[in-house]
C-alpha cells in the first residue's frame, strides 16, 4: 500500500507568505528560521552563564603572565608587540644565516645549470663539438657552409619524437633555472647590502651625480673614522 500511496501525485504544500498589511516587517519568519535563531540565542545564554560562574568563583590572588603581556583592543585580547625581542648581535647572526642559505641555493642552481647545459651541449659561447674546414676561396667556403647546415637539418629531422620532447622539456627547465638563479643572485646582493649597512660606522648614500658608473642601484660610502 505504501508504494501505491507514493505513486499517486500529491499537491505540494506551499508556505504562507507575509500578508500585504505586514509587508513593512519584511519576510515572514518560517519555523526553520525560528529554530536557527533559538539555537543561537540559547548558545549565547549558555556562554553568559559560564562566564558569570567563572567571575563568581574567581580567585582574587590568581595571576597569569598574559595579564601583563597582553592588552585589550576593542574587547579582544592581543599580545604586546615584541619590539626589542632580539639584540643587534642576534639580528646580525640571523641575517648571516639567511644570507648563507640564499648563497647555498644560488650555487646549487648554478651547478645544476652547468650540468644541464653540458648535457644539452648548448653553451652560450661555442658548441663542444665542432669541425674546422679550410677552403681555398669564398665559393668553396659557401659550399662547405651549406653542406654543414644540411647535415644539421638532416640530423635534426632524424631525432625521435620522444627524445625531442625530452630535449624541449630540458630547454624549458634550463631557462627556468637561469631565471631562478638570477633572482637568487639579486636577493643575495640585496641581503649582503643590508647586512653591511647594519654594521657600525657612519654611512652616506651617494647622489646620482657623484656615482661614476650609475646603474640604478644605491651606492653607499663609509665615512672614515679615526682609529685610536
Amino acid at each position: 500500500m505504501s508504494s501505491l500511496r507514493n505513486a499517486v501525485p500529491r499537491p505540494a504544500h506551499k508556505e504562507r507568505s507575509q500578508p500585504q498589511a505586514r509587508k513593512r516587517f519584511g519576510l515572514l519568519e518560517k519555523h526553520k528560521d525560528y529554530v536557527i535563531r533559538a539555537k543561537a540565542y540559547h548558545q549565547k545564554e549558555d556562554i553568559k552563564k559560564k562566564l558569570k560562574q567563572k567571575a563568581a568563583f574567581k580567585n582574587p590572588d590568581e595571576f597569569y603572565f598574559k595579564m601583563i603581556n597582553s592588552k585589550t583592543v576593542d574587547g579582544v585580547h592581543r599580545p604586546k608587540e615584541e619590539i626589542n625581542k632580539y639584540s643587534a648581535e642576534e639580528l646580525m647572526i640571523m641575517k648571516t644565516q639567511d644570507i648563507g642559505y640564499v648563497f647555498q641555493k644560488w650555487q646549487s642552481e648554478k651547478n645544476k645549470i652547468d650540468k644541464l647545459t653540458a648535457s644539452l651541449q648548448c653553451t652560450e659561447e661555442q658548441p663542444s663539438r665542432r669541425h674546422v674546414y679550410f677552403a681555398e676561396d669564398r665559393e668553396e667556403a659557401r659550399e662547405l657552409e651549406l653542406q654543414a647546415k644540411s647535415k644539421t637539418e638532416i640530423s635534426a629531422l632524424h631525432i625521435p619524437k620522444d627524445i625531442k620532447k625530452k630535449m624541449d622539456r630540458s630547454y624549458r627547465d634550463l631557462e627556468a633555472r637561469k631565471s631562478r638563479a638570477k633572482d637568487l643572485e639579486k636577493l643575495y646582493m640585496d641581503m649582503s647590502m643590508q647586512k653591511e649597512l647594519q654594521k657600525k660606522g657612519r654611512k652616506r648614500k651617494l647622489r646620482e651625480d657623484e656615482i661614476l658608473n650609475p646603474n640604478g642601484k644605491p651606492v653607499y660610502k663609509l665615512k672614515a673614522d679615526r682609529k685610536r
